[in-house]
């Protein structure tokens, strides 16, 4: 029976933090399925396209390559017992690991029939710089029926909020950045753009 982790992020924009729990999901699970999704507790997000495009850029740019980390747009759904429905047709004899931040831990029990999701899966929880593991908030994710597990690994100390707020590039991997320049994806990239051209042209 191969052991897949479930892995949908609403990545705006992914960053080189997903790309770190991606390689170490790829370690210990037969199967590390990925996808970009809407995620319906947040507003103004990035076109689905363009998030599925850096996602894939960022699965791509993994060295050394690893060959269980596959792109499934099929599974994309906002509602993850859906995505998880999907995932069920089409890897009949799986067991699935439903993988998710640490500061999704609390929001969890408000997701669409939550109680039924959590009977279908088990779940990982991977720490985040930022968002503690609250017990009680853990303690009722089991009395909803859901068989808990925390990754030991912290995600590193970035996110993409902090990308669309402050423009900081580091937090990207190239291709993604290459890729949100020649979109114009994001405003804090044409500010900072805007500004290199200023000093360019004053110097």
């Amino acid at each position: 029976m191969p052991n897949i982790a479930l892995f949908g992020t609403s990545a705006d924009p992914p960053t080189a933090a997903h790309q770190e729990i991606l390689k170490w999901l790829s370690h210990r699970f037969d199967e590390v399925a990925v996808w970009a999704s809407d995620n319906p507790f947040k507003s103004h997000q990035t076109a689905l396209e363009h998030r599925a495009a850096m996602l894939r850029l960022l699965i791509n740019d993994i060295y050394p390559p690893r060959y269980n980390i596959h792109y499934h747009p099929e599974l994309s759904s906002p509602r993850a017992l859906i995505t998880v429905e999907r995932a069920r047709h089409q890897w009949q004899d799986a067991e699935f690991t439903m993988v998710i931040g640490s500061d999704l831990v609390e929001q969890l029990p408000r997701w669409y029939r939550s109680e039924t999701l959590l009977q279908q899966v088990k779940l990982l929880v991977v720490p985040r710089p930022g968002y503690a593991l609250v017990e009680g908030a853990l303690t009722q994710l089991r009395e909803m029926g859901a068989e808990v597990a925390i990754a030991d690994l912290t995600g590193l100390p970035i996110s993409s909020t902090a990308y669309r707020e402050e423009g900081d590039s580091d937090v990207l991997t190239p291709p993604v950045e290459a890729y949100i320049h020649r979109e114009h994806l994001y405003a804090c990239q044409d500010a900072a753009q805007k500004s290199l051209l200023t000093r360019t042209s004053s110097g």
